[in-house]
């Protein structure tokens, strides 16, 4: 499987998602800038975190209207898994691609600390590997991660499934302790907590490998002819 790792001016968690993805899963991924025009040549499209164009007017407004993610629109409309974390996350939701909107942290502070997660849905193509309802641990790092939607889009997630983990001591005000939702056809998520700096366990946890794996094993799945 060829990951594409999308970098922004102001991008500085792509690094970490290229480690997890060449170093401990083991799969294809390159760098991709900002302008490219076709992502074809990719199974799957990773927004990393950071401050895309220095979070100016809203984090993710700006890089919303980036070339590329015109081609990110178009994949995740093919079915390619698309995975947004954290400024990614942001971004998906500027794009239209998932729905709600990033709030400041409650408490108006960054926040970057170990976050306890619950698995709430793991028939999903990004959370199979892990067990219904397993606490997972997962770091934050974020200033505006208190995600926020009308009572219609609540419901609408509520219903169809979408909440994929939720805050176990809720750290930033979310709405429902939300901290990553899919989209309804499953193959956009998006979410704050940081998977990509959990994926060994001399760095603290590799508790966010499974979301990685989980990829995989899908497309797999879905690709793989076997004999």
């Amino acid at each position: 499987m060829k990951f594409a790792v999308i970098v922004f001016p102001g991008s500085n968690c792509d690094v970490d998602m290229y480690h997890a993805i060449k170093d401990e899963l083991g799969e294809e991924v390159e760098y991709v800038w900002h302008d490219t025009e076709n992502l074809d040549q990719y199974d799957g499209i990773l927004l990393p975190g950071g401050f895309s164009y220095g979070d100016y007017l809203r984090t993710g407004a700006i890089a919303r209207f980036s070339k590329v993610m015109q081609e990110v629109v178009k994949a995740a409309n093919t079915g390619k898994p698309v995975l947004g974390v954290c400024n990614g996350f942001q971004i998906l939701l500027e794009s239209g691609l998932l729905p709600g909107a990033m709030r400041r942290n409650e408490s108006l502070k960054f926040i970057c600390r170990p976050t306890q997660l619950k698995v709430v849905n793991n028939e999903t193509m990004f959370s199979s590997v892990y067990g219904d309802g397993e606490r997972i641990q997962i770091p934050i790092a974020h200033g505006e991660g208190n995600y926020y939607c009308d009572e219609e889009t609540l419901e609408k997630l509520k219903a169809n499934n979408q909440i994929v983990f939720t805050y176990e001591n809720n750290p930033n005000g979310s709405l429902e302790n939300i901290a990553g939702i899919i989209n309804e056809q499953g193959n956009v998520l998006g979410m704050m907590p940081h998977p990509e700096r959990a994926v060994e366990k001399i760095l603290g946890g590799a508790d966010g490998l499974k979301l990685f794996q989980s990829i995989v094993k899908q497309w797999r799945e879905a690709n793989v002819v076997k004999a």
